[in-house]
Order: structure tokens, then sequence, then C-alpha cells
């Protein structure tokens, strides 16, 4: 404390000086106008602080992280006998002042090592354990430290092999040499750059990858007689023809054996007027169409196997008897192989004759005929002969106008209502949907409606209006080729009917779909002080039963038996309890953690299997709808209720249910 006062007082003493001098002036100028005078008295520390970013110290640059780096590794070695020798280039580039050590590449046997032309005595040291060599550089700068060195060849099995260790530097190339010719060699751990033959020798030019070791294996190079052999092969092919309504595919699969020589190209005899689109194969190089013959080039001579895959088209008559293009293989000994035609669309095969082939069945000829699913197929297998035989195939294909059918069903309504004695109808439709090509349901509702809500699989939706004021609700598809899965599209309306008297007759219209209904079932809730009697009609009261469709099944309705079951009084069918509508997806999120909780009872339930059921309950709770969602309304089940049955509703019909009611003389609920 006493140093700071005592760093303060030539500060004060100035301060005071400075203000007797104003003073003093302010004095002998009387006729300015006079400022008044004050003191400025700031800490030891916020002075030291001004004063530090007034005049900042420099400070020293910080240390390089490493004393040294190997940049870059040369090898050039002459491989003799056991032995190959030869000279390491190591550039060596020393970041620091002082002695620095540079470590050797380890598995060297090095017989000499200078430094600008200075021989350079190299130290050992321990590292993990083990012996290395390295050398002590005594200035910064780049140097290159050259090392006379050779490194052990090894031989097994008539092949011989060099091993250079691998280095911490960015850059390793090797160059080799070798006093012989006809040499194939494989190299590991890089790139073989370059491979020249010249004098007697050969030489390779080689580069390292990353930190692996660079290794280079040879041995002599074997003359293969076979290649210069007279060529012969057997062949395999298997033709699908698949007969369409405008244009005929055709694949084919073709397979050769090569029994002598190497096969360079293979040839195939072509129908008139087919045209090939693609030959694949991993041998393949290129194919060419040139009179009446498809020329397939492999990359290089195949000696073994050979495999490919043909894509064609042309285009024959739709029906009536059709002879089909054969593919031919050329030039091979056996010609083995199949053909299959099938119909595609509306028709079947009415009749086949057949010259050279047999009738086999579809799995005989492989997969690729095998896995056709088409209800017109007939497959037939090359007769054993010599190749070139004869063969031919005719079909008589008969076709048929194809008829409209369903692409969108409802398989399953059910309506909620809940009737007021003031003559209010509230509604909630849900309906099962299998759909495979439509975008949307036209709903119509009864006249004097009022939509509350409308949701697609759960999700809450926004639904259009058609030019009739009809409803447009929006559909999901399948995927090609898949069966429709039902999903629920539900609405809840508010409708408008006469006041209830003391008795009368009721006619409930529920909503017209533009699509067929297999089967509805009505739940119908009415004031507890009157008694209810279905009347005849389309629809019929039956005891309840829960939906039959999976997609409305989330929707749990539990009937308890109360008075009026099985008894004439009153024409009721069944006094009904509505427990509550249960969200689908919130059932759906149920059912997937009692799942998840059994799973858990055999091994611990890991961490992806929770964060899948949190995703699943954020999308499917909190919806996929972006912006303002519309309000999801429950349905308020209350009072007695009567079920009622119907099938097939055909579309834009309106389902009407008539009933008679009358006020109970006890005022009391059954």
């Amino acid at each position: 404390m006493k140093k700071s006062l005592l760093s303060v007082v030539p500060l004060i003493v100035w301060l005071i000086g400075a203000g007797c001098f104003v003073a003093a002036s302010a004095q002998e100028k009387s006729s300015e106008p006079t400022h008044a005078a004050g003191w400025v008295v700031i800490p030891v520390e916020e002075y030291r602080v001004l004063r530090a970013k007034a005049y900042p110290v420099e400070h020293d640059p910080e240390p390089p992280p490493l004393d040294a780096t190997l940049t870059r590794v040369d090898y050039d070695l002459r491989v003799t006998g056991d032995l190959a020798t030869g000279r390491a280039s190591l550039t060596v580039d020393v970041l620091k002042d002082g002695w620095v050590r540079v470590p050797v590449p380890a598995g060297l046997l090095v017989r000499e090592a200078r430094l600008d032309g200075k021989l350079v005595s190299l130290v050992t040291s321990e590292k993990k354990g083990a012996a290395h060599l390295s050398a002590l550089l005594s200035h910064a700068g780049r140097s290159v430290l050259l090392l006379d060195i050779d490194v052990p060849v090894t031989s097994s099995a008539g092949e011989e092999s060099l091993s250079l260790p691998s280095t911490e530097s960015g850059v390793t190339r090797a160059s080799v040499q070798l006093p012989r010719q006809g040499i194939d060699l494989r190299v590991g751990g890089g790139l073989l750059s370059e491979k020249s033959e010249a004098a007697g020798e050969t030489r390779w030019l080689a580069y390292g990858r990353g930190n692996e070791g660079l290794n280079f294996t040879w041995r002599r190079k074997t003359e293969e007689h076979h290649v210069d052999l007279p060529l012969r092969l057997r062949g395999s092919l298997t033709q699908l023809t698949s007969l369409g309504e405008d244009s005929t595919s055709i694949y084919a699969e073709a397979n050769f054996e090569i029994v002598q020589g190497a096969a360079r190209e293979v040839r195939l005899q072509l129908p008139e007027k087919i045209t090939i689109n693609q030959v694949s194969g991993a041998m393949v190089a290129d194919w060419e169409m040139k009179n009446g013959e498809l020329v397939v080039t492999f990359l290089e001579p195949v000696e073994h196997n050979a495999r490919f895959v043909i894509n064609g088209e042309t285009r024959l008559p739709r029906d009536g008897i059709l002879d089909i293009p054969l593919m031919r293989l050329e030039k091979t000994e056996r010609d083995e192989g199949g053909v299959a035609v099938e119909v595609l669309g509306a028709g079947e095969i009415k009749g086949q004759k057949a010259q050279g082939l047999e009738e086999a069945d579809a799995g005989d000829l492989g997969d690729m005929v095998a896995s056709r699913r088409s209800p017109a197929l007939v497959a037939f297998r090359a007769k054993a002969g010599e190749a070139g035989a004869t063969r031919t195939l005719s079909v008589n294909i008969a076709r048929y106008d194809q008829q409209a059918v369903l692409m969108a069903n409802v398989e399953e309504a059910r309506y909620q209502i809940l009737m007021s004695v003031d003559g209010k109808e509230l509604v909630q439709a849900r309906y099962a949907v299998r759909n495979n090509q439509r975008n949307f349901v036209k709903i119509t509702l009864p006249a004097g409606a009022t939509v509350w809500s409308a949701s697609l699989a759960g999700r809450p939706v926004r639904p259009g209006q058609s030019p009739d004021g009809s409803l447009l609700l929006p559909l999901e598809k399948s995927r090609g080729g898949d069966d429709a899965p039902a999903f629920a599209v539900e609405i809840l309306y508010l409708a408008k009917a006469p006041a209830w008297e003391e008795k009368g007759r009721e006619k409930v219209t529920l909503p017209a779909l533009d699509l067929p209904i297999s089967r509805t079932g009505v739940l119908l809730y009415y004031p507890p002080l009157f008694r209810v009697t279905a009347e005849p009609g389309m629809f019929r009261t039956q005891e309840y039963q829960n939906p039959t469709s999976v997609a409305l099944v989330p929707i749990a309705v539990d009937i308890a038996n109360g008075s009026g079951i099985g008894s004439g009084s009153g024409g009721g069918i069944g006094a009904g309890v509505f427990h509550g509508a249960v969200d689908a997806p919130a059932r759906e999120f149920d059912r997937l953690a009692n799942f998840a909780k059994q799973q858990a009872a055999d091994e611990k339930k890991d961490a992806s299997t929770q964060a899948l059921l949190d995703t699943f309950k954020a999308k499917s709770l909190g919806g996929k709808v972006t912006g303002i969602l519309p309000v999801s309304v429950s349905f308020p089940a209350f009072g007695p209720s009567i079920y009622l049955v119907s099938e097939l509703t055909s579309e834009n019909q309106f389902p009407a249910a008539e009933f008679s009611f009358q006020r109970e003389k006890k005022g009391g609920a059954r």
C-alpha cells in the first residue's frame, strides 16, 4: 500500500502545479471567461493499464513446435544378389539453432553418412525400447544428409522382395534397378510411377504412400503359349422375349467357357429388325452391330469364362401368330441355353410351335426367367446337338380388352353422431382408405354443415373446396408395385336438424364420397330423456363391434351392457358408453414404448432405441404440418347409444339412417 501511495505522489504534485498555473493564468486574464479548475485522480492499476496500451511491449515469437522435420527421402538402389546397395538422400529442415537430433529411417544398414561433403557421425538413441540411429545437426536451415546404405533382399517360392522402412517424411521416392528383364512386379504401400527395360536391365520408379513402408516383389515372367493356340469355346444363351402392347423387349444372358486359347471377342447372330440397346458385363470393352452380327470385344483376352447381358427391342404384331426372333452364338462347339416368351398386359398364349427346342420349366432357365411373374409365360430349353442346328419358335397370342377397376376404395367407414334436443348434430366421420392412384377424395356434406376439423393419418390437414362446394381431402399413395396399405381420413362437422318434441321421427343424412364404401358402422348418441328406435332402411341395428380395419383400430370404444339390451322396450339395441377417442399417433407411440419395455427385460435399452422413440413421438404427436395448425377437436361422447351397420354403399350416395324418438314418461335415463 505504501508503494502505491508513493507512486501516486509525483502525479498528484504535477496535477497541483498544473492547477496553480491555470489559476494564475486565469487571474492575469480576468477579461476572458473563467473555467473551474479540478482534480483528476485515477488508481495506480488503471494508470498502468493505460500506459501499457500507449506503450505496448513487444513479445518474442513463439518457438516452433518441432526442432526439425524430415521433408523428403529419396532412394537410389541397385539389386545385386541378396543385397540392394545404393544411396538414401534425406532432406532435413532444422527449425531452431543449436544441436538437433534427426532420426535415420529404421532398418537401413548405413555404411557412411555425409553432410555438405563432410563425414557425419551417427549416434544411437533409445526410442520405445529399441535402438535407433540419429544424426546431429548444429545449425538451422535446410540440409541434405547422404547415406550409403544396404537393404537385404529376401527370396521365397520363386519370388524376391525388397522392403524399405516407413518414414515420417512427406515424400518418399525410390528408384530400383535390377540387372534382368522379363520381370513381373508388384508394389505395396505405394504407387509404381515408371517401369522401363533397356540394355538387359529393368528400372522401377515408385512413390510411397503416407507413413507406410514401400515394398517391391518381383518374379520372372512366365511365357504362356496357350494364348496363341486356336480358339475353342462353348456357350450358353438364355433369351427372354416380353411381348408388350406396342413394343417387344428382348433380354439375353450369354455365358462362354474358353476350352483352348484366349477370346478377344465373340460374335452373335442377330435376327432381322432387332435393335441392341446395351451390352453390359465386367469384361466388356465395346460392342458393335454390323452385317446382322453383334460383335462384343473384351478388355483383355479372356482365357477361362466370360458373361454379359444384352438388352434389345423390336416391333411385333399385337396379337396373332408371331415368329419369335432368336439370337444365336457363333463359332462355338456347343450351343446351350433356352428361350422364354411372356405376354405383358391382358393377353394369353393360345398355342406354340417350336423346332430344335423342347418345353421346360421357367426355373430351369435361371434367375432371369424364374423371377418373372407374368401369368402368361412359356419356356423352352435347347435340344442337345451340334451347334448351329436350326431353331425356330412361333406363338399364337390372343389379346383382351382391359376393364376398368378400382384404384381407391374405402374398406370401412365409422361414424359417431351426438344429437341434442335442440337439433344440433355433431358428426365424426372416419374412413379407412386404400389408394393407388387418387390424389383427393371428394366429400359432400349435408346441406348447412360446418366443418370443425379434418385429419389424414392422424395429421391435421386443411381441406380444399371443389367448384360444386364439396370438400377435397388429400390422400396418401402407395409405392409402385406395393399393396396399398389402409390409412385413416377423418372429418368432424356440425349439422342442424329440427328440434325434438315429445315424440317424432328423425332422419340423419351422412356425407357422400366419390369412392365406394365396403362396410359402414354408425354409433348414435341421443339425449338421455328420450327413447330411440331405429326404423327399417339401409341401416340395421346390431350389437357394437370394434372396427375391423387396422387403420381405425387405435380408436377404442368400450360398449357396456345397460338397460334395454335384449329387451323390447325402446327398441334400443344397446346403451353404450364411449370412453374417449384416443389419438392414433399417441396410441402408436404407446405401442412402441411397450415394445421397448419388453426388449429391456432381456437386455438393456440402448440410446439408439430411445432416440428412435423420441423422434417418432416428436414427429407423430407434433405433426408434420408447418405453420398454423388446424385445431384437433375431440368427440364429446355422452348419453345412451345405438349401433347401426350397413354394407356396400356406392359412390356419390348419401347414406341415411331413420329412427323414431319418444320422451320417457318417468324422465329418467336408461
